[in-house]
């Protein structure tokens, strides 16, 4: 470990400042990202890869270029900066063509992806469809049984893949004080507020009620959906979500290096944002995607179930939903987004500027790591999909 005045030179502030009632906030959250399992269990999702990493590809090819935003044009260099951008890996027809690291991040560095992880979860579901161990059209609990008596009990899979259920939750990221804040403290990503219970990941999504509607409504963002689908994926595989991950995924698409995910005091882990791994090797997800479901040579995954998770969203499900309003004509199938731009790009996307961006059209993936302040920053958002539809249309020859 550095020792503290180097840590203090790299990062303006020391190692003791950071603390897990502040781990998310700028700028402790630059260094907090790139090292989760320092403060938060984790369990390893191992890489069996014995390859060495690629070299580095220099980042000249996008600091040469310049950029639209909102029809300004800007310096592609300063774009990133002002993004807060930690990483950014571009990929052109299988290939790593450039990249851009900040300071003291490297080809070995892990980043956590928030909910860029449910989409990786989203996979898993999907490896076990084709397995036959999970029926779509089957209720929650009926691999989860205790989820029998909440708003999941009596959803489908499906609903819960698609986030068209029923449930009494607010995702409200700056409330100290609601279901949010207990849901964050349940997977040990807060403090434990004094005079509270500590509950597991189980104990709360078990404590959530369905709402007036019925499943299969509207699209509804609630990220307890995909710790729920995480659940399902250990029940029906009957393996720790990390293992199934390592040796379904992580060993079959060449994943480099190991990753982790975050776990609750049982162990339970947070599949709807626990995951941290290298941006190349998120690329490599991204590339796998791209192919159809194909990794060095052989499927990994169903080319049904890819081509269902980046086409099949219901748009009317999505218009009427809480989401529409930053990305009109997009939809979202398993935990992945769709872009409905002119490409049929799909996406992930985590809170602070996580996100993984494939293009089928022009044959590019761009993955992007990110320390921005807030969570949630709808001209981020923008700025960042223009940002990628711009990289997606260089001619890098």
């Amino acid at each position: 470990m550095k020792q503290p005045d180097q840590f203090a030179n790299a990062y303006g502030f020391t190692r003791n400042q950071v603390h897990l009632h502040n781990w998310r906030n700028s700028p402790w959250n630059v260094w907090a990202f790139r090292h989760v399992p320092e403060f938060i269990p984790t369990a390893e999702i191992r890489s069996y890869s014995v390859e060495p990493e690629e070299l580095v590809v220099g980042p000249h090819r996008l600091i040469e270029k310049s950029v639209k935003i909102a029809g300004e044009s800007e310096p592609l260099i300063d774009v990133l900066r002002r993004t807060w951008t930690d990483a950014l890996v571009v990929m052109k027809s299988g290939r790593f063509i450039a990249e851009f690291h900040a300071s003291q991040f490297d080809l070995q560095t892990r980043h956590i992806m928030f909910s860029s992880s449910k989409s990786i979860t989203g996979l898993l579901v999907g490896l076990l469809v084709g397995d036959g161990l999970i029926e779509l059209d089957a209720p929650v609990a009926r691999y989860v049984p205790e989820l029998g008596r909440s708003a999941f009990g009596n959803a489908s899979i499906q609903h819960v893949l698609d986030m068209r259920t029923s449930v009494v939750f607010t995702e409200e990221y700056g409330d100290s004080l609601g279901d949010f804040a207990r849901y964050r403290r349940a997977g040990l990503l807060d403090p434990q507020m004094e005079g509270t219970p500590q509950e597991t990941v189980i104990e709360f999504l078990a404590s959530l009620q369905k709402g007036s509607n019925e499943h299969g409504g509207p699209f509804y963002y609630c990220s307890p959906n995909s710790d729920v689908l995480g659940l399902v994926v250990e029940r029906a595989s009957g393996e720790r979500l990390a293992d199934f991950a390592a040796t379904r995924l992580w060993r079959p698409l060449g994943l480099r290096q190991s990753g982790s995910i975050t776990v609750d005091t049982e162990g339970t882990p947070r599949a709807g944002g626990g995951i941290s791994m290298t941006p190349r090797d998120l690329a490599r997800i991204g590339e796998a995607m791209r192919c159809g479901g194909k990794a060095l040579g052989r499927q990994v995954i169903s080319p049904e179930w890819v081509a269902d998770t980046i086409s099949g969203g219901d748009m009317q499900a999505w218009r009427e939903g809480n989401f529409a309003d930053w990305l009109p004509g997009g939809s979202y199938r398993n935990q992945w987004y769709q872009s409905g731009n002119a490409h049929q790009a799909f996406f992930t996307l985590g809170i602070h500027g996580q996100w993984l961006y494939v293009d089928p059209q022009s044959e590019v993936v761009i993955v992007k790591f990110s320390s921005q302040p807030n969570p949630v920053d709808a001209l981020m958002k923008m700025t960042n999909l223009h940002l990628f539809n711009e990289i997606s249309n260089f001619n890098f020859t």
